[in-house]
């Protein structure tokens, strides 16, 4: 089936997280996208960790990881580079770039001017602070992102001893992508109206700053300020622990809500079936109030509950009874889940030296057909080929 961006060519100059998994998502889904690296390459060939232990521009995993299914051309920051840049970004639907403002002129990029001399261009620009504004150039990093963004608050322990606790995964870095996806889709489809292309300016503080959860909604209407937990919902005030320990030494995780009624009765009528409700199924019980009043005893009845069964019995059993719980999986765990392997969600690509490396898939799946990722291009693999075509 066609694709989601099938047809659509990008020029991608980006040199962070958030523009290459932008580039990523385009590129796995059917749009030609083409790197353009400097001389030596793009900074993320050169963080490791490395495949088989090969320290070079080609086996960076973290290279791998944002940068499948596209195609690398090398340019030369100079005249003849950037004349060749140039040529490629005329012929491009979307040229998507990453920097501050200062960053995109000392390249010789102009993104308004170039929307104007280009009608039909979409110039994506994911940057720290946005084009704009007194932070505009200022350096930001993924940490620097989630505390400016006010997104760090939340996350940590419920010992506030410890400071915040930046998550993994470039999750500043990423929200900034996923927001890029969504603007540029939706410059795609006025463009379709119109005919004509435009400036999406992506910034990763604002993007962050509306992504607060709780935070936002808790401090634009009472005016409190939430305070991170282990494992659970940052909230004003304290809540019980949502990790219980199993028979077999793994944790799973189950946040009973108090207020949902039909999540309380599921709760005792599963507890009740293997002989633990105790006085959970009296009356006053039935009472939201009661029950947080009492809250402390029901959170004890249910680590007995849960340290008296197996995780694999209390994931099955709770997800019966409609309830939101599962274990936590290390990482390693993550590949040999049953789910994502009924979903073919892990893909074995085949790399450049004949080898296949497992990547994880598409995040979405769309009706009408969806990409798997394809391997991603080796430093200047693809220069003489495209520089040729245009």
């Amino acid at each position: 089936m066609e694709l989601a961006f099938s047809g659509l060519r990008v020029v991608e100059i980006a040199d962070d997280p958030a523009g290459e998994y932008a580039g990523k998502l385009l590129a796995d889904q059917g749009a030609t996208v083409v790197k353009v690296e400097p001389i030596g390459g793009a900074t993320s060939r050169r963080i490791g960790p490395w495949a088989h232990g090969t320290e070079d521009p080609d086996h960076s995993l973290n290279f791998w990881t944002y940068n499948t299914s596209k195609q690398s051309v090398v340019l030369a920051d100079d005249d003849q580079g950037r004349a060749a840049r140039a040529a490629l970004i005329a012929e491009a639907d979307i040229v998507l770039t990453t920097g501050r403002p200062v960053d995109l002129a000392a390249a010789g990029l102009d993104l308004e001017a170039l929307c104007t001399q280009h009608s039909k261009l979409i110039a994506l620009s994911i940057s720290p602070f946005g084009l704009t504004g007194p932070w505009a150039n200022y350096l930001s990093s993924d940490l620097v992102g989630l505390a400016a963004g006010g997104l760090l608050n939340s996350c940590g322990y419920d010992d506030h001893s410890i400071p915040p606790i930046r998550p993994g995964g470039n999750q500043g870095y990423m929200t900034a992508a996923s927001f890029a996806l969504c603007g540029v889709v939706l410059a795609l489809i006025e463009r379709q109206q119109t005919g004509r292309g435009q400036l999406v300016d992506v910034s990763m503080h604002e993007s962050i700053a509306v992504t607060g959860e709780l935070a936002n909604p808790y401090w634009f209407y009472p005016k409190a300020v939430v305070k991170r937990q282990t494992c659970r919902h940052a909230q004003p005030s304290p809540t019980q622990s949502a990790l219980f320990q199993c028979a077999d030494g793994v944790w799973v995780y189950f946040a009973l809500i108090l207020a949902d009624q039909f999540a309380w009765k599921a709760l005792t009528s599963w507890m009740d079936e293997i002989g633990l409700v105790a006085d959970l199924a009296e009356e006053a019980f039935d009472s939201l109030a009661y029950r947080q009043e009492n809250f402390a005893h029901i959170q004890g009845l249910l680590e007995a509950f849960f340290m008296i069964q197996d995780s694999e019995t209390v994931y099955r059993d709770g997800q019966k009874w409609g309830l939101p719980i599962g274990p936590l999986r290390a990482p390693e765990e993550v590949l040999r889940d049953e789910h994502l392997a009924a979903r073919n969600f892990f893909v074995d690509v085949t790399m450049a030296d004949g080898s296949t490396t497992t990547f994880p898939g598409a995040p979405y799946r769309f009706s009408n057909g969806y990409g798997d990722p394809h391997r991603p291009p080796m430093l200047g693999e693809h220069t003489e080929e495209v520089l040729a075509h245009d």
